[in-house]
């Protein structure tokens, strides 16, 4: 039996992938994309774990002499010879990724800088042996490659020479050569992120903007500069007078497939590994985006999860692409939300669309002075994409898939549990009500924080997938309790009930079972179908025996509660 390609997960080393039997989804059609392009200067923003880095890497193979044909044999700019004989391995290039840069100060920072700097520079120490470079200019990359002897981890250029490295390493390789430098430059905008949150935003902004501007705009030793990032930042920033550059962000239409997968790309991945019945499953989490016109998938998602396919054949989909940071974004946003937005939110949540004006130049300063710009900027991150638009700046807003709409909600039931925590004298009334066995007053309770949360009416999404939302929402109340043993979907009796909680203390168990109550094509008002949903609940306790597990524990006084919910409404029976 044939073996079949390795999974690429983590790696963005276009060479390893190629030599060593890795499934590589080819996206070199982008080098042509770039040549016949009208840009010298390009900046792509997309999300991340959407292929920039790979892509930055295959670039670099490509033009950089030395480079080997073979690598790119069978790929789609192979077929493209003129191109081929005339660019491939042609250039000097310069490649840097920025993603590293994440100190806690800005002198941490700098150290990292100087040390991406100065690790690229020392790649071209034959510079020294040059023919054609006087001894100043010797002397000049010497400063960039020279090593601080008293930290080792340091290259000891200063901070001038460092904001001046990437138009000195240009101007070198050009004279020694005689042939101009393409410079690729990835993940941009991570020091400046970074910086934000640090507090040394001033400071990284002025050494980012002089490195820019040197190596972007006054540097006549450039044949092509290629940059990518999360933020498309504003030409204020660190941009000015930049007016050679290319912005290529998730609306414009140019090169929109080559970063993400296509379904094409997905579905043959999917049926190479033996995977094609769970294509709909894949396209359901992880599709959805939109750059351009073209619709994506996230590759970190398809590739991690066809990895996990391969191992657990029945494994259903897990959330890969959001556990890959900390979600700050959405934290945020759900935290700054007022009334109005978070109806807005619950219509996202619900699978609608709603308008906004998207504003793609921001500083990283600007992210949370205002709601308008999170907006933004969950748009540009990936957490929200487009289905259109109303006009050159509006789009209408929509979350893109099952993973993203789960972190959505997440983050919501983790900061509705906040706030009801600030009011402890309401929470334990709450949970003293169901250990009292006073439904009126759980009920009129739990109306009440449902009041100030989302709803779920989502026709597209099952009804154990809402019945899920609000036991999570209980559960989370209930966990206020720390004297309480409380289970969720524990084994009891001939099934799984919702909760179980255990009051050692009082002698009492509860059992609850709660419903999203559909009404079908009956005309029953809404009293009545959560009414009706309450008595389901409760035959279903007694059928499946929930309170087996209390009994065997030695809790004698058992409390079962029916609780039914539907959108932001609820209906609760305790059995008598």
């Amino acid at each position: 039996m044939q073996t079949k390609a390795r999974l690429p997960i983590g790696i963005e080393n276009f060479e390893d992938i190629r030599r060593n039997g890795y499934y590589y989804v080819d996206k070199t059609a982008l080098i042509k994309d770039l040549l016949e392009g009208s840009g010298s200067i390009n900046l792509f923003t997309r999300p991340r774990r959407f292929g920039k880095s790979l892509n930055m890497n295959m670039l670099k193979y490509f033009f950089e002499y030395g480079s080997d044909p073979r690598l790119f044999e069978g790929l789609v700019v192979h077929a493209e010879t003129q191109l081929c004989e005339k660019h491939m391995g042609r250039y000097p290039v310069i490649s840097v990724t920025l993603k590293d840069v994440a100190g806690n100060d800005y002198d941490a920072a700098l150290g990292m800088l100087r040390t991406i700097i100065g690790k690229e520079a020392m790649r071209f120490q034959f510079l020294l042996d040059s023919d054609v470079l006087t001894d100043l200019e010797k002397a000049a990359y010497e400063k960039l490659v020279t090593i601080d002897t008293t930290h080792q981890q340091f290259f000891s250029m200063s901070q001038e020479v460092l904001a001046s490295g990437l138009l000195t390493l240009c101007n070198l390789l050009h004279k020694h050569y005689g042939q101009k430098v393409i410079l690729l430059i990835d993940e941009y905008d991570v020091p400046l992120d970074k910086a934000q949150n640090y507090g040394y935003y001033d400071q990284m902004v002025s050494l980012i903007r002089s490195l820019f501007s040197q190596a972007l705009k006054t540097n006549h030793s450039l044949a092509l500069a290629v940059l990518t990032g999360c933020l498309r930042v504003s030409r204020e920033s660190i941009f000015t007078g930049l007016n050679n550059l290319k912005v290529l962000s998730i609306t414009n239409l140019q090169s929109d497939e080559r970063f993400g997968f296509t379904d094409g790309e997905v579905r043959a991945m999917a049926e190479y590994y033996g995977c094609g019945d769970r294509f709909d499953m894949i396209k359901e989490w992880y599709d959805g985006y939109r750059f351009g016109n073209a619709d994506v998938y996230c590759p970190w998602d398809v590739v991690n999860y066809l990895d996990l396919l391969r191992s657990e054949p029945d494994a259903l989909p897990r959330p890969f692409w959001v556990n890959t940071s900390g979600n700050d974004i959405i934290r945020n946003f759900v935290q700054m939300a007022k009334a109005g937005t978070r109806r807005e939110l619950e219509s996202l949540i619900n699978g609608e669309v709603i308008p906004k004006k998207i504003n793609q130049e921001l500083t990283y300063r600007d992210l949370y002075t205002s709601i308008d710009n999170l907006w933004s900027i969950l748009f540009t991150t990936g957490y929200l994409t487009q289905r259109g638009r109303e006009g050159d700046e509006v789009y209408l807003l929509a979350i893109p898939n099952r993973e993203i709409r789960k972190i959505f909600i997440d983050q919501i039931l983790e900061w509705f549990q906040q706030e009801a925590r600030r009011d402890a004298p309401t929470l334990d009334a709450f949970c003293n009500a169901f250990a009292m066995g006073d439904a009126e007053a759980v009920e009129k309770q739990f109306n009440a924080y449902l009041s100030r949360t989302i709803s779920i009416r989502d026709t597209s999404v099952r009804k154990n997938k809402k019945e899920n939302f609000y036991h999570g929402i209980l559960l989370g109340l209930l966990s206020h309790r720390e004297d309480w043993y409380i289970r969720s979907n524990a084994e009891s009796g001939d099934g799984y009930s919702d909760i179980l909680v255990e009051s050692e203390e009082e002698g009492i168990g509860i059992v609850i079972e709660v419903k999203y109550p559909d009404n079908g094509n009956k005309p029953l008002n809404a009293y009545d179908i959560l009414e009706k949903g309450c008595k389901e609940a409760l035959q279903q306790i007694d059928t499946k025996g929930y309170e087996e597990k209390l009994r065997q524990d030695g809790l004698e006084t058992i409390l079962k509660y029916g609780i039914a919910c539907n959108r932001k409404k609820c209906r609760v029976l305790l059995q008598k």
